[in-house]
């Protein structure tokens, strides 16, 4: 990879209340019943123009419940020699399906979904590797469908903000960049988290936000140096990784599932420094520094989770028959599953998708 000093990545419409419309309705296809998807929902109903129409889950009683809870029109379970999200996607009325299921199922839904015609919001990661993510991404742009990978910290007021704040040249020449995020997560080998059926780790669960500091500050490294410990299973229990860049900058980025962390983001320049305040997926509060003088806090409000600034993009960019967000462009999920890549190589931790 080439590293380059990234231009920071702004809001199309930074000012602009996420909740207000900006364009026709859409109709919403929810595909999974769990913990992200219930809490992406959440926000998808503040959005005037989205229309909460159809989920699916693998068992009917399941996607009912769903349903109910918020409102959908149409659920959808495993049922007539098809699973429930083969039975959405075949209901013509939807536009735009929300894939939340764990990560080693992405590449196969997402395909499907665009096979069917629907525009995509997946979650992050976009895949396991990086083959499944250009696959998807070629599909997309023959089909001039719209595809964006669900990297919701990239859009918060918090984050932009950072990044604005780093290529300002406030800070000066940004030189190197400390983030970390880890909890210790029971262990449970049917548990997403752990699961190597289901992508589990720290890596395509954790690192995605760390790794979202060093890429909006310093852009895609040239070299990735990666070490771990992998448990049993062959999962990444912990990272760390040090990217290096050609003009000299390093980011040190630390994530794990075996313990508790400060969870914070520190972007250091040749005049100053910026921190994060909060969990750096979604910093409410900017600490900035400039050489030694009084430090300044910059403070963020937050439309519900955080979430509706992404679905926004994905809302607006469909309206306007875009087939990817210019603030979350598909060559940066295809770099990012590029890098993972190599840094699964160097950990040693295989995917049984790898392997298809």
């Amino acid at each position: 990879m080439t590293a380059h000093i990234a231009t920071p990545w702004l809001f199309s419409q930074p000012d602009s209340d996420p909740r207000t419309a900006t364009g026709a309705r859409l109709r919403w296809g929810v595909i999974a019943t769990g913990g992200i998807a219930a809490a992406v929902t959440r926000d998808l109903e503040l959005l005037a123009d989205a229309e909460l129409y159809a989920v699916s889950s693998r068992s009917q009683p399941g996607a009912d419940a769903f349903a109910a809870d918020f409102g959908f029109a149409r659920a959808y379970g495993d049922g007539d020699g098809r699973s429930g999200y083969e039975r959405l996607l075949a209901d013509d009325a939807v536009d735009v399906v929300y894939v939340a299921t764990p990560h080693a199922h992405h590449h196969r839904i997402a395909l499907a979904a665009l096979n069917a015609g629907k525009h995509v919001l997946c979650e992050k990661a976009l895949t396991v590797n990086a083959r499944e993510a250009a696959e998807l991404v070629s599909v997309a742009r023959v089909k001039g469908l719209f595809l964006m990978e669900a990297m919701w910290s990239r859009f918060l007021p918090g984050m932009q903000r950072a990044f604005e704040i780093a290529a300002s040249g406030e800070l000066g020449d940004v030189k190197w960049v400390a983030a970390d995020l880890g909890f210790p997560a029971p262990y449970s080998p049917t548990s997403r988290l752990w699961a190597p059926n289901d992508g589990g780790g720290a890596l395509l669960d954790l690192t995605v936000y760390p790794l979202l500091w060093a890429l909006g500050t310093l852009g895609f490294p040239a070299t990735v140096s990666a070490t771990g410990w992998l448990n049993e299973d062959g999962v990444d229990a912990q990272n760390a990784l040090t990217l290096g860049y050609r003009h000299g900058a390093q980011a040190q980025l630390t994530s794990t599932l075996l313990a508790y962390g400060p969870r914070t983001a520190t972007v250091a320049g040749s005049k100053g420094f910026l921190q994060s305040i909060g969990s750096i997926n979604n910093p409410k509060e900017l600490l900035v520094r400039v050489g030694f003088d009084e430090p300044r806090i910059e403070s963020f409000d937050v439309v519900g989770r955080g979430y509706s600034y992404e679905l926004r993009e994905v809302t607006r960019c469909i309206q306007q028959g875009l087939a990817e967000s210019p603030v979350m462009p598909l060559e940066d999920s295809l770099n990012t599953m590029r890098l993972f890549d190599g840094v699964r190589s160097q950990l040693g931790v295989s995917y049984p998708n790898d392997a298809r």
